[in-house]
């Protein structure tokens, strides 16, 4: 799986663990990426690189699991939400202020 997208990626999770994942539910899965971004923070403090970006992979894997439980394409949130550029002000390249959440 040399090119993987967003959308490639959620498929492959999906035939993974869905079972798995829909047994557990979204409440014991949303546990799970909580554990794991709490270990992305502690890569981020005194991780190495390699460290870090397995950290990465696993927050992304476990949010992308949640999404299948919940029967979300995250692509098409994407696009949805930052397809057109910035939520808050709809530029390309984000002019909120600092004080803003974008």
């Amino acid at each position: 799986m040399a090119d993987l997208s967003l959308q490639k990626f959620q498929h492959h999770i999906r035939e993974m663990y869905l079972e798995k994942d829909i047994e557990r539910g979204i409440d014991g899965t949303f546990m799970w990426l909580v554990e794991e971004i709490g270990e992305l923070a502690t890569a981020l403090r005194e991780g190495t690189k390699e460290e870090l970006a397995a950290e990465f992979a696993d927050v992304i894997a476990w949010l992308t699991t949640i999404a299948n439980v919940a029967e979300i394409d995250l692509t098409q949130a994407l696009l949805e939400k930052y397809g057109s550029g910035c939520p808050g002000c709809q530029q390309l390249v984000c002019d909120c202020s600092a004080k803003e959440k974008p």
